[in-house]
């Protein structure tokens, strides 16, 4: 999945409008342009799309935990300058204020079954013996769960 596909995911599933969106990247102190935002959520074949870096879609999921959770006091956290889906997993299940079998009934909204012990290892640290790369299919899934539950409950 590339950044855009889930800014794009995001933004469906919480009917964000243009100026939340903007006011998600300024919670994590970040300036964008609504041209930008537009160019990110436009169709990958689209001329005018643009490619939405690791270190803004962090920056985003950033300002998406302040805004749901509240600004943590003091300096507020670097945005990645890499991420991979088990970042943007933690990231997501921060925001939403998940617990694992939250997370687990969200893959089984979308049909997918997901083991706990499955689930933390996309949690740990990466030189962990148990760590597991989280693939787009449960990074998808779990996005499809989230757009069930969320897209209908925050209208």
């Amino acid at each position: 999945m590339t950044n855009n596909d889930i800014l794009r995911r995001i933004r469906f599933t919480f009917d964000f409008s243009d100026k939340q969106m903007i006011a998600l990247f300024k919670e994590a102190e970040l300036d964008v342009t609504r041209g930008e935002v537009s160019d990110w959520l436009k169709k990958d074949d689209d001329p005018a799309y643009k490619n939405c870096t690791d270190k803004q879609i962090a920056t985003f999921l950033n300002g998406f935990i302040n805004q749901r959770r509240g600004k943590k006091e003091g300096v507020q956290p670097e945005p990645e300058k890499t991420v991979n889906n088990n970042i943007i997993l933690r990231k997501l299940k921060i925001a939403l204020d998940l617990k694992n079998e939250e997370v687990l009934e969200l893959l089984e909204l979308a049909e997918f079954r997901l083991g706990k012990h499955e689930l933390s290892a996309f949690f740990r640290k990466p030189d962990h013996k148990h760590f597991r790369e989280c693939k787009d299919q449960i990074l998808r899934n779990f996005l499809h769960g989230m757009q069930i539950k969320f897209h209908v409950a925050e209208k």
